[in-house]
């Protein structure tokens, strides 16, 4: 291969990893897809958002729960990311300084983008994924230096802990400090709104860190990364199960309200609950260790639309809302089906956009397009 191929600069990628963020952006533009053209969409995913009681359609309900894993798999696959990039550039003799101005540039550009354009097309200031994510990232900065153990530790503290820190701290619906509301307790006011607090997708991403630093080790002995994928997924999925219930702490004030399946699923991502963490995480373990098996069995193609969407995945992030915005001036909205089917026509668009925007951005590894 010559050595001005993109594919050198890309040899390390993990195509599970890739597929994985790559279903969850498919996962995502359905999501937001639904929000332009549903009448019916159901956004019931907090106590500032859900009545008791209030009656949740089957159909409505279940198209919202499948995209609820995109959040926590997109922050958790960013601290992936952060870990394995971090050993490939020591590896390759960059020192930690260049390392951290990286990180800190990069967090910055991120936060910035909700910032700067998110929020001028919303016409409020809404800090959306991409604030939990950008500060985050600064954060991981100076966090890395502690190491995966305490790190995962750390993040377990805060995402058991974070309720009980509401508990005392937030009344919902009340007035919330700016600090709290940065931090840990959403708001959804006139004049801004914080949808993600960082503090419990900061410690989504050190879990996602430590796994990366696990992965870039290569110490696999009996545990290898598909088992402890599997194995940390159902462990996931039990807790979850064990917490929903007993229907108290971990819920985050969503509780039971029957026995259905719907209610059953019925979680808070507004902050996230413990059990929607177990939930969505344990079910992103799992899947990821199925396509890590699956990576071992077939070979990736390059130009396969959810490997290509998974490596433009901040890129697709940006672009599909313009899509989706520039088809709400056209098409009519509806109901499901032409959420179902406009999502399908703004990933049929946006295929040849991230195709080209990934040449181009692996032809130019310096320029800005790094950051995305």
């Amino acid at each position: 291969m010559n050595q001005t191929s993109p594919f050198d600069k890309n040899t390390h990628r993990i195509a599970a990893i890739d597929w994985m963020r790559g279903i969850v952006m498919i996962l995502m533009t359905l999501d937001h897809a639904s929000g332009f053209f549903n009448n019916g969409r159901v956004f019931a995913d907090s106590i500032l958002l859900y009545e008791t009681g209030d009656t949740l359609a089957a159909d409505q309900f279940l198209t919202r729960w499948i995209t609820h894993i995109c959040a926590p798999t997109f922050v958790f696959l960013a601290g992936t990311a952060i870990a394995i990039s971090t050993v490939q550039r020591q590896n390759d003799g960059m020192s930690n300084a260049e390392i951290d101005r990286d990180l800190l540039m990069r967090g910055a550009f991120i936060a910035l983008l909700d910032l700067c354009l998110l929020s001028l097309a919303s016409g409020k200031i809404v800090l959306q994924v991409l604030y939990a994510i950008g500060f985050s990232i600064i954060l991981m900065t100076f966090l890395r230096r502690l190491g995966a153990r305490l790190l995962f530790f750390i993040a377990m503290i805060i995402l058991i802990g974070s309720e009980a820190l509401l508990i005392g701290l937030w009344e919902p619906g009340g007035d919330v400090p700016l600090w709290l509301a940065l931090t840990f307790a959403p708001v959804f006011g006139q004049s801004y709104s914080v949808m993600y607090p960082v503090m419990p997708w900061l410690a989504m991403m050190m879990l996602g860190w430590a796994f990366g630093q696990r992965l870039m080790s290569r110490q696999t002995g009996l545990w290898s990364t598909q088992r402890l994928l599997m194995v940390s997924g159902s462990i996931a999925l039990i807790a979850f199960v064990m917490i929903r219930n007993l229907d108290g702490y971990g819920n985050m004030f969503m509780l039971l309200e029957g026995n259905t399946l719907t209610q059953w699923l019925h979680i808070s991502k507004y902050p996230p609950s413990l059990a929607y963490t177990l939930l969505e995480l344990g079910l992103m373990a799992i899947i990821l260790a199925a396509l890590l098996r699956l990576e071992g069995l077939i070979q990736a193609k390059n130009n396969e639309p959810v490997l290509l969407f998974g490596q433009t995945a901040l890129f697709f992030y940006l672009a599909h809302f313009g899509v989706l915005a520039v088809l709400s001036q056209i098409l009519d909205r509806g109901g499901l089906e032409q959420a179902y089917l406009y999502a399908l026509l703004a990933l049929i668009i946006l295929y040849p956009i991230c195709r080209l925007y990934r040449a181009i951005k692996w032809r130019n590894p310096q320029s800005l397009l790094r950051f995305l």
